[in-house]
């Protein structure tokens, strides 16, 4: 049961993590091409719409009725909001607060997807796979972890979503790619970002509603939470150092876009370490995580998988590196069982079962999101992808008949001037 002080924060951090959503909207779309802005805005966007109307129905019934049940999936005692009141009601107003803060998460999930399929993914194509991703992928991974599922009395720990959100994401991401193909001219042609201004404002945005994400899954306003946040900033801090001084050493310079993804490095692996690990722990997940994400994301060339905007070597490495790195830096006196870590006087136990669900969320998601995209192919008119002629023309106007700068009116007022 909440009081007010923790209502207060929970809608709070509510609406820091809807705030992500068009964050990552503006992170991504400052470093796709010019004639793809929109597309990518669109895509972002339209997951606040779908996805809560689908949370609302059924969504957050899968993911967290019948909780504590070990089992797979939900059941459908909350399906259609049924009994989800205000306290002028007689119905359960605490589930209504867990369905509002948790919807922010099944929307932003599916977002992260966007950026390793960018320039590329038909508009129809993308709302049909949302939609069944977000009811067949995240509320059955939602409910092993979150609601007393197999992976949760197996004795796993993930804070605020690095198996159920990032390592998610990230196989989605990764099965997207492969499925879809390689953009027309990648890797040879030059596909600089076409505003890194816009990258950094995203990447702030992120940042800000990332203390909502992490300090709000402490589920109250509490010393829980205080920890969080701190960690939360820390590993954000130490991240963004860590993948400046790689690439400066590897490549002479320290570029924007290199801070921009190493901060949110280091907020993706510390999402499941939050609230157990302590300060000093947080800053060397987060140093680790800079470094380790900017070597992950060399490796789409070399094995030439095209993640155009780093999904998979972010959110997906990230996500493993904080789940993983949980098992030896967690403290005994914050975890859920008691367990200890590996360099905090436990055994090796706890990282064993990180290691489960890890890799068990990534096969699902990876194997699930791949059967989706292969259906869709097969039966959607025109299939999941653009043409060679649409993708030339830009999403923008192949997709939504629209453009997101008017170059042409810039010019003719810079004529008259």
């Amino acid at each position: 049961m909440f009081d007010s002080g923790d209502y207060a924060w929970m809608m709070a951090s509510s609406a820091l993590v809807m705030f992500m959503t068009p964050g990552l909207a503006f992170f991504y779309g400052g470093m796709v091409r010019s004639k793809n802005i929109l597309g990518m805005l669109m895509q972002n966007f339209f997951c606040l719409g779908l996805i809560s109307v689908i949370w609302g129905a059924i969504g957050y019934s899968l993911a967290f009725g019948d909780a504590g049940n070990a089992g797979f999936i939900g059941n459908f005692e909350f399906a259609w909001m049924r009994d989800l009141v205000t306290e002028g009601g007689a119905g359960d107003v605490n589930n209504l607060l867990l369905l509002i803060f948790q919807m922010t998460f099944a929307i932003i999930t599916p977002a992260l997807i966007t950026g390793a399929v960018a320039d590329r993914m038909r508009f129809s194509a993308w709302v049909w796979f949302i939609g069944l991703w977000s009811i067949f992928v995240y509320s059955p991974i939602a409910h092993w972890v979150w609601a007393g599922g197999w992976l949760a009395d197996l004795g796993a720990h993930d804070f605020a979503g690095g198996a159920v959100v990032h390592i998610n994401a990230g196989a989605a991401a990764l099965a997207a790619v492969l499925v879809l193909g390689r953009r027309k001219g990648w890797p040879e042609a030059q596909m600089p970002p076409h505003s890194l201004p816009w990258t950094l404002i995203g990447a702030g945005i992120l940042w800000f509603g990332w203390f909502g994400f992490n300090a709000g899954s402490a589920l109250g306003s509490n010393g829980l939470a205080v920890q969080a946040w701190s960690n939360t900033h820390m590993a954000a801090a130490s991240a963004m150092l860590g993948w400046l001084v790689v690439e400066r050493f590897k490549t002479g310079h320290a570029t924007t876009l290199g801070a921009a993804s190493g901060l949110v490095a280091g907020l993706v692996a510390i999402t499941p370490c939050a609230g157990f690990v302590d300060g000093m722990s947080a800053m060397a997940i987060g140093a680790v995580a800079g470094i380790l994400c900017f070597l992950a994301i060399q490796l789409k060339y070399r094995f030439r998988y095209d993640d155009s905007l780093d999904v998979v070597g972010v959110h997906l490495v990230g996500g493993l590196v904080g789940a993983l790195l949980l098992g030896f830096f967690a403290t005994s006196a914050l975890t859920l069982d008691g367990r200890g870590s590996v360099f905090f006087g436990g055994t090796w136990s706890l990282l064993g079962d990180q290691v489960v669900a890890s890799f068990a969320s990534f096969g699902y998601s990876f194997v699930a999101s791949a059967i989706i995209l292969l259906v869709l192919k097969a039966v959607l008119p025109g299939g999941i992808r653009v043409t060679e002629d649409e993708e030339t023309t830009g999403l923008d106007l192949s997709q939504h008949a629209e453009t997101g700068y008017s170059f042409g009116d810039l010019a003719g007022m810079a004529h008259e001037a």
